[in-house]
């Protein structure tokens, strides 16, 4: 056999020391600065973010037995209600929201244990599950262009674009001239991308490394205590039924990337993240999520092992957590370089919902599914890239949620078309 085809790394395989260090590191700055953006526009503390990221991916990965591999950091759907009980109520209040958040999934946990997942196959076919796929990549494409291309005036810059479009570029260069290698280079090519990148952006003058001098080596974040508060807690929990939607979407794309089927896990998985959320809102951070950005790095980087995962989540923890000098540096990474990675991340898991399509024989000459397809992907797809959300009470049903739930409807409620007599070989 010959080497252009890179072996995957499973789920149960384990990698040398040497190799998972790197290989962890890739994925905690592939989650950074989404999960530091959180915190900084709801003013909750980006280190203890970090921090609680760390802690939720490792409680995720002992919750689901180290199966499922999976990274959690701060989840954007409960931007709005953190802001909107932050400034009535303050931060603390907010906080006993998230805590709620996180038992809403693990009663939705405890009950889907006790129904069962069978449901799952009837309620979320291939063409859905594909559809969302595509839905959450593309949907992300807005996200990626406006970090790599356009400044924070909303205007386009020539360095930020020239910064931004060369990273994009090495990270595809990396990607496919790595793929071939055995060793380390050939499963990190996202973070050679982010290093010669963050060293062109300083070079260009992009980086701002005050932050990173004045910042002490050794420190505790500010954590802080929740306040319940019954007016908070209705304004943010149900925030979690929108979550757990994205939440299994999340998963399903991780089990075809993998290759495996984590539908009979779904109850533990959604555990995990409920976990997280709990400890989160105790220590004065954000919930928390799966992250799209992890997935698209094992779909480059075809390393599944959950091994990498606690590697990354014990460095977030370390970074947020002890070190406020090293979470300077790794925010000091201007936008442009985190965005010209994301441009090919988030491709990458449109492009496995549209393998998914293609390796489950999806038929489209059947208006059914195209109908399905269609209306998930262009909903999806356009509230997304859109920012468009729907006003649900006190909180926004964002759009792939959204989608999510119209292609349950419409497979729910469009006719199955009967096979023509004669199509199974016998006599029309």
């Amino acid at each position: 056999m010959g080497s252009k085809e890179r072996r995957i790394i499973g789920v149960d395989e384990r990698v040398s020391v040497g190799r998972a260090i790197p290989l962890g590191i890739q994925h905690m700055m592939s989650m950074f600065g989404s999960t530091v953006l959180v915190p900084v526009l709801t003013g909750l503390d980006p280190n203890v973010a970090i921090m609680c990221s760390g802690i939720g991916t490792i409680c995720y990965l002992l919750v689901t037995g180290n199966k499922i591999p999976s990274y959690l950091g701060s989840s954007f759907a409960f931007i709005s209600p953190i802001l909107a009980v932050g400034a009535t109520r303050g931060l603390g209040a907010a906080m006993s929201g998230v805590i709620v958040a996180g038992v809403v999934f693990l009663v939705i946990a405890g009950i889907i244990r006790l129904v069962g997942t069978g449901w799952l196959e009837r309620v979320l076919p291939p063409v859905l599950v594909a559809s969302v796929m595509i839905v959450i990549g593309v949907g992300l494409s807005a996200t990626a262009a406006k970090m790599a291309l356009m400044t924070s005036t909303a205007d386009g810059d020539s360095v930020f674009f020239a910064t931004g479009a060369l990273v994009a570029a090495l990270t595809l260069c990396a990607a496919v001239v790595f793929s071939g290698m055995g060793g380390v280079l050939g499963t990190i090519p996202i973070l050679l991308a982010i290093i010669v990148g963050y060293l062109v952006a300083i070079s260009l003058g992009l980086v701002d490394l005050g932050p990173v001098e004045q910042a002490a080596w050794i420190g505790l974040p500010s954590i802080s205590a929740p306040r319940f508060d019954v007016g908070a807690i209705a304004l943010v929990a149900p925030v979690a039924l929108v979550t757990v939607i994205e939440h299994i979407g999340h998963l399903l794309a991780v089990g075809e990337i993998v290759g495996k089927d984590y539908r009979p896990m779904l109850p533990r998985s959604l555990a995990g993240d409920g976990i997280s959320t709990v400890i989160s809102g105790f220590l004065g951070g954000p919930p928390t999520t799966t992250y799209a950005e992890n997935i698209g790095v094992m779909s480059v980087t075809r390393v599944y092992s959950t091994q990498i995962f606690w590697y990354a989540g014990g460095f977030a923890l370390l970074v947020g957590g002890f070190c406020p000098k090293l979470a300077a540096l790794i925010r000091s990474i201007p936008s442009p370089v985190m965005g010209g990675v994301c441009l090919l991340l988030f491709g990458l898991i449109a492009s496995n919902g549209l393998r998914m399509l293609v390796s489950n024989k999806v038929d489209f000459d059947a208006n059914r599914n195209l109908m399905i397809a269609s209306v998930v992907i262009i909903l999806g797809v356009g509230m997304e890239t859109a920012g468009i959300s729907i006003p649900l009470g006190g909180y926004m049903l964002p759009g792939m949620a959204t989608s999510t739930l119209v292609g349950i409807v419409l497979n729910l409620i469009l006719p199955v078309p009967q096979p023509a007599p004669g199509a199974d070989g016998s006599k029309a």
